[in-house]
């Protein structure tokens, strides 16, 4: 019968796994630590990259002390990749950040304003020329955590509807829909 010796054990099967975790923690956090940054945070940005190397550092020591376990580099590259993945759904799950959205239409827009503005979504409407004639731009600043809501009444209000999104850095006073928790918002599953 086969037996793993304790160094086989370690060096294909622990320092691996080891190595695949560490580094889906470490991409995770380089992932939000720019994610942070372009939003403006610069507290929380320098905090996050300092996990973020020293999980790093550790990882590369550990790498580079099995040179000759091929399933280390395996596992630091689908660590890296996993990383990524988990980093972004991290983020779209905390929803950091303010949206601009911009809604086009060629008919009267008060009947969406006030849908929107009972909603508790601040409007601003503009009216303009597009290559058709007349429009009317319909702005709203939304929460990230805000978005797929306002796209439901968008939907809801007229499926052809359109619109775009942008992301906005800062922003101050305005009405904003009640904001949840952050507590909340990750436990919703949205």
């Amino acid at each position: 019968m086969f037996e793993l010796s304790d160094s086989f054990l370690f060096t294909y099967i622990i320092l691996p796994l080891i190595i695949f975790v560490a580094r889906i923690c470490d991409v995770s956090l380089g992932t939000l630590r720019i994610i942070f940054t372009s939003k403006g945070y610069r507290k929380v940005a320098p905090i996050l990259g300092f996990f973020e190397v020293f999980i790093w550092i550790i990882v590369i020591s550990q790498l580079l002390s099995s040179v000759n376990s091929w399933i280390a580099y395996v596992a630091f590259a689908g660590g890296f990749a996993a990383g990524n993945f988990i980093g972004i759904k991290i983020e779209e799950r905390i929803a950091i950040g303010t949206l601009l959205v911009r809604i086009t239409m060629s008919k009267d827009a008060s009947e969406l304003m006030n849908m929107l503005n009972e909603n508790g979504f601040g409007t601003t409407r503009i009216e303009a020329e597009g290559s058709k004639g007349k429009v009317n731009i319909v702005m709203s600043v939304v929460s990230r955590k805000s978005i797929h809501d306002i796209q439901k009444i968008l939907t809801d209000y007229d499926e052809n509807l359109f619109y775009s999104i942008e992301d906005i850095r800062s922003v101050k006073k305005g009405v904003f829909p009640t904001a949840q928790n952050f507590g909340s918002r990750w436990l919703s599953g949205k």
